[in-house]
């Protein structure tokens, strides 16, 4: 089958779980035995959305090959199970520095580099996720000297059109950030302008827009809709299917009014309601038929709906939990998209061990010895956040010695895990200055700092230490680490290995465990950090009973710290969170959850 690309826009605002419609379209398809891809592209100036403050972003997600991304490829990966990589995740700073970088090496042989058609056709060739040219060679007939896709380009049959790293999707969902008629995705919009009329049937628009309900006239207003469709016409583009998201049901009087009005199939006008979990959204939209339209408008048979037996037996667990656990997250970022995945992959957890999950921000910032007691009330355990930045770090070097001293089940996850060994060396190990050496004077400012008292148990990478542009620079993706049999966390590992939690084969054609794992005892995952573990006290910690039970085997990092006399007091270097799926959901979580509801690990 040809490639086919579905593009999804949003209209008039923003935060409309555009994501969360793409992440769900990409599952429905998979259900239906297709291979299928995400990507996002973003209008930020950013060269990735992770180097953005999470006040006005929420989490920064990484991919398995280290690339800093929006949020949303963490919805693509939870839903569908796929793998995200660099060329799941665009922005306007990656596109405009490729094609500066082209034109300062000589590519565009002095010619006016333009938006169009130079930016677009680097926009169009990322879309169609073609490999950059290497090292861009000026290309005769091309029609721009190193450009981007041509026409010639275009007609190649679609089945030989190979992604970034050479592999080929039946489907390709791009969803675009931002709303219809900023300034910022003019370019985009020209971009898919232009794909749809150059590829014809083989591309599908699909447009979400908001309808908002009017309490005192107790009316749902169509209008945003219309006006977002105008300006997405007068672009160029005359959206396939609409999916309106909405806090009240829209009856077929309603769904006939945006239809006539957008020149769109009533069929192919689909609601998006709230819904009690956002686990439902596929489900509903394969029950109004969202992916059925999408195949009648590329014009492939739609055959049976597919039964999604794992998703609905998650759903049934989700629904049928009655026991409620109450989890409390120690961070600095009260914001609930600040820890988007650990929040979801606690949530999964908990239904798979048949618990609601209710999880309570504490702010480390408000921690003091006086009232630790009191902020941890009621909680069945706790996770010390990750983070960056000095802020917050003695609440969170407090929580971790009231968990450990009171054997409350605890989960660091990097930083946390950096406040886990911090609070031990000063409260076991009896170094009181003991501290990493992001918040430690820097050497220059004490230059007898070698010989001084300083513990600095966490260190900086030696090879981070001449790094002055800190962007982008951190060890990020993912890395080996092998674990000592016998830990609580091997055991977690092998027990995942040998359950019956259903896996996303189940429901799809191709796809993989996100948390990778060569042995129960050789695994694989994802980092986002700039700070070690200093091996200098390994032995030190060893004896005292903090065991380091996962390390890499290439540096000799440590991964993972436990106490193994503690009923689950355990810290990653690493984010588990980024590995959880709906339908596999990470052992750590699973094991900690257990922990929590089981006074067992």
């Amino acid at each position: 089958m040809d490639t086919k690309y579905i593009f999804v826009t949003g209209g008039v605002v923003s935060s409309l779980g555009k994501g969360i419609i793409s992440a769900s379209i990409g599952k429905l398809l998979q259900a239906r035995g297709y291979k299928v891809t995400i990507q996002k592209f973003d209008p930020y100036i950013n060269i990735d959305p992770g180097t953005l403050n999470p006040y006005e972003h929420g989490e920064c997600y990484v991919t398995v090959d280290g690339m800093e991304t929006d949020l949303d490829l963490g919805h693509y990966e939870r839903f569908t199970g796929i793998h995200t990589t660099r060329n799941n995740s665009i922005t306007t700073g990656r596109i405009y520095k490729t094609v500066i970088d082209r034109e300062r090496h000589g590519d565009y042989l002095g010619k006016t580099i333009q938006v169009v058609p130079h930016i677009t056709d680097e926009i169009k060739r990322r879309m169609l996720r073609r490999p950059t040219p290497q090292p861009f060679p000026a290309r005769e007939g091309s029609g721009y000297p190193g450009g981007g896709v041509t026409s010639e380009e275009l007609s190649t049959p679609l089945p030989h059109r190979k992604g970034q790293g050479g592999e080929s999707y039946d489907f390709v969902i791009t969803e675009v950030g931002g709303t219809i008629g900023d300034i910022e995705s003019a370019p985009f919009m020209e971009a898919i302008r232009q794909l749809r009329w150059q590829l014809g049937r083989d591309a599908v628009c699909v447009h979400l827009t908001y309808v908002p309900y009017l309490k005192a006239a107790d009316e749902l207003k169509t209008k945003p809709t219309q006006h977002s469709v105008k300006e997405l016409q007068g672009m160029g583009i005359q959206p396939d299917i609409l999916v309106l998201r909405t806090e009240r049901h829209l009856d077929d009087h309603v769904r006939m009014k945006v239809a006539s009005f957008c020149n769109v199939d009533l069929e192919c006008v689909v609601q998006s309601e709230d819904m009690a979990s956002i686990y439902e959204v596929p489900v509903s939209m394969q029950k109004q038929g969202l992916d059925a339209a999408i195949m009648r408008k590329i014009g492939i048979p739609v055959g049976e709906t597919p039964a999604m037996k794992s998703w609905h037996d998650f759903l049934d667990k989700q629904r049928n939990a009655t026991r409620e656990v109450h989890i409390a997250l120690v961070g600095k970022y009260d914001l609930q998209d600040a820890y988007k995945s650990i929040r979801e992959s606690l949530n999964l957890a908990g239904i798979y061990n048949d618990v609601k999950t209710k999880l309570h921000f504490v702010n480390s910032e408000e921690i003091t010895r006086e009232n630790i007691a009191e902020k941890l009330d009621g909680m069945a355990g706790i996770v010390i956040c990750p983070g960056f930045g000095h802020r917050g770090i003695e609440g969170k070097i407090i929580a971790a010695e009231y968990t450990r001293t009171h054997d409350i089940p605890a989960f660091g996850i990097c930083l946390g895990m950096q406040m886990m060994v911090i609070e031990f060396a000063r409260n076991v190990l009896g170094y009181t200055d003991a501290n990493s050496a992001e918040f430690m004077p820097s050497p220059q400012s004490l230059p007898d700092m070698k010989g001084s008292n300083y513990h600095c148990v966490i260190d900086i990478m030696e090879e981070q230490k001449s790094i002055t542009q800190m962007g982008g620079t951190m060890r990020l993706g993912a890395y080996e680490c092998e674990l000592k049999e016998g830990s609580k966390v091997a055991q977690a590992y092998t027990a995942a290995a040998n359950s019956c939690v259903p896996s996303v084969a189940s429901d799809q054609r191709s796809s993989a465990s996100l948390f990778t794992h060569h042995s129960p005892l050789t695994i694989s995952e994802r980092h986002r950090h700039r700070y070690e573990f200093n091996n200098k006290y390994l032995q030190a910690y060893e004896k005292a009973g903090m065991k380091c039970v996962g390390i890499n085997p290439a540096a000799n990092l440590v991964e993972i710290v436990e106490i193994p006399e503690h009923r689950w007091y355990i810290g990653t270097q690493f984010h588990p969170e980024y590995s959880s799926t709906v339908l596999h959901p990470h052992p750590l979580f699973m094991s900690f959850i257990k922990a929590c509801t089981n006074g067992k690990s």
